[in-house]
């Protein structure tokens, strides 16, 4: 299926490794223009050059300056944005009485205002343009809350009721709102854990670990114009890790 997004300015969020570079790659091999966005210019150097992706913005999610900042540089270097890929990693594991007001703040920029305050910058052109897809990866912990991930439970959980209003209140103009949550995924933070596969088969009916590349193929979809009346949604990419409905 040809998802016509030859040309199309995509910005990724957190694309120096795992969901977020297979994400890129993915949009890449149909033939869009690609920024990505990390933390380590260093890195994002190296991603670039191995993977023939166009531009890339050294950036520190965290700080709300700095993600509104990558934003208009993206817009800068293609020209605008049609397709916005929100990844901003996951926190620190913390129970609720040992997560610190310190851990509250960081959290809650990375994951919410600077997602919010950076879409400011990306929807008046979309709308313009009468065309736009916002893609949040989130977690499964948006659905089903994951022990001792408390502020990834809460701010998550709250995402998605505010990408879904604000899927209803852009759904006129042509852009679409989806979550991607992603379950027990093959990245390096899931490696370092050292799982045993006793563990993975009794966490995942799949028996097995996602691939990145299973939902960065859903992320390119998602943000053609195949999938122009899907709004509003959470998605689990999980091999049925996720219980509830």
């Amino acid at each position: 299926m040809d998802l016509n997004l030859k040309n199309k300015k995509i910005l990724v969020w957190g694309a120096s490794q795992g969901i977020g570079l297979a994400v890129a790659k993915s949009f890449k091999a149909e033939g869009a223009t690609v920024t990505v966005v990390s933390r380590s210019e260093e890195k994002l150097k190296k991603v670039c050059q191995e993977n023939n992706l166009d531009h890339y913005i050294a950036a520190d999610l965290s700080d709300v300056s700095s993600g509104v900042h990558s934003v208009e540089q993206a817009i800068k270097s293609m020209g605008h944005i049609d397709v916005f890929v929100i990844n901003t990693g996951g926190p620190e594991k913390n129970s609720f009485e040992n997560v610190k007001q310190s851990q509250w703040e960081i959290d809650f920029k990375s994951l919410w205002l600077t997602p919010c305050e950076s879409l400011k910058k990306v929807l008046p052109k979309m709308k313009e343009q009468n065309f736009g897809r916002i893609l949040l990866v989130s977690s499964i912990a948006a659905k089903e809350p994951l022990k001792d991930l408390t502020t990834s439970n809460g701010f998550r959980a709250g995402l998605t009721g505010l990408f879904k209003s604000m899927s209803n209140e852009y759904a006129e103009f042509g852009i679409t709102f989806n979550i991607l949550c992603p379950g027990y995924t093959n990245t390096e933070r899931i490696q370092n854990l050292n799982l045993k596969q006793e563990v993975i088969e009794s966490l995942v009916p799949a028996k097995r670990l996602g691939e990145p590349s299973e939902l960065a193929n859903l992320a390119a979809f998602l943000g053609s114009d195949k999938a122009a009346y899907i709004t509003g949604q959470q998605i689990c990419i999980d091999g049925g890790a996720n219980k509830g409905f």
